[in-house]
């Protein structure tokens, strides 16, 4: 992927924003005013988080009570109208059952790869969760194709079996990066709905140009759907930890991307859920050190701005 280094942001970012079409909140430059910035959009209620299931020392695998999902779902329900789930199984289940209770509306994820016996109770669960109503749209995997565990017919006939089985008002999809929407035509044509990931920070793109890379992941994806609706379910910044190429985690760096996102995300009309709701240690072992650093909240379940 390569990036266009022209001078987008010269006159400031939210004037570089006004390109994409007008928004109305006051520019912020001080640290202290991108703090007071972020809140108010949060109290404004943005569209979505992925929900962070696991504390520290837990991972995926253990058995999660509902109790935790509750204390930190209580977090997110004033400040978010959705959340997304990645999993059916392991105290996932209680993701959208307790989201609907708080008045949320729900993404449930099924988790596939390449143990066929978890793809069996995971498929069973989102058809299981579908039917009692606590799902508002459903998705069949989570970047499979990107993972290479499953093949093209294999996650085509998980994905049928769903939207055969549950009600057909529940739109049904699948979650991957946006370029591969462009390149299995058949996915993208079994899919009711795009469910699109979109992250600036893992093709390396620098930080200053990061909007404008979104802008254009999102719209490919959305040329790709060729008029289907399309959400984008991962986007983030991290905000410490080793940088990917030109892109930089820091503080400051996730305190933008947040709002720049969402101010962006609401000017258009586009359906983010951010990626994440709260730092996750576990995530390390897949990612390096800056895989724990991707929350709004910290792993303590601490506001970090």
């Amino acid at each position: 992927m390569s990036y266009r280094k022209e001078r987008v942001l010269e006159g400031g970012w939210l004037e570089y924003l006004l390109k994409f079409k007008e928004i109305k909140f006051p520019e912020a430059s001080s640290e202290k005013e991108l703090k007071a910035l972020l809140h108010k959009i949060l109290n404004s209620g943005i569209h979505g988080f992925c929900f962070s299931l696991y504390e520290d020392g837990q991972q995926p695998g253990d058995i999660i009570s509902e109790a935790q999902v509750h204390r930190r779902m209580k977090i997110l329900q004033p400040v978010s109208n959705w959340v997304r789930s990645f999993s059916c199984t392991d105290g996932n289940e209680n993701i959208p059952k307790i989201a609907k209770k708080m008045g949320l509306k729900t993404l449930v994820g099924a988790w596939l790869g390449d143990n066929p016996e978890i793809n069996k109770r995971e498929i069973e669960g989102l058809i299981e969760l579908s039917n009692k109503g606590l799902v508002d749209i459903a998705a069949v995997g989570n970047e499979v194709m990107y993972r290479k565990d499953l093949s093209e017919d294999e996650l085509l006939d998980f994905l049928y079996q769903v939207k055969n089985a549950i009600p057909k008002n529940i739109p049904v999809g699948y979650v991957d990066a946006y370029y591969e929407f462009s390149a299995r035509p058949r996915i993208t044509e079994a899919c009711d709905v795009i469910l699109t990931n979109c992250y600036p920070y893992w093709e390396g793109c620098p930080f200053e140009y990061s909007l404008h890379h979104m802008n254009q992941m999102y719209h490919q994806a959305k040329a790709a759907g060729n008029g289907k609706r399309v959400i984008i379910t991962e986007t983030g910044w991290p905000s410490q930890g080793n940088g990917f190429k030109g892109a930089t985690p820091s503080y400051m760096n996730a305190l933008n991307y947040f709002i720049r996102t969402q101010l962006w995300a609401q000017a258009n009309g586009i359906e983010v859920f951010y990626f994440s709701s709260f730092d996750e240690s576990w995530k390390e072992g897949a990612e390096g050190d800056v895989g724990a650093y991707w929350g709004i909240w910290d792993k303590n379940e601490k506001m970090k701005f």
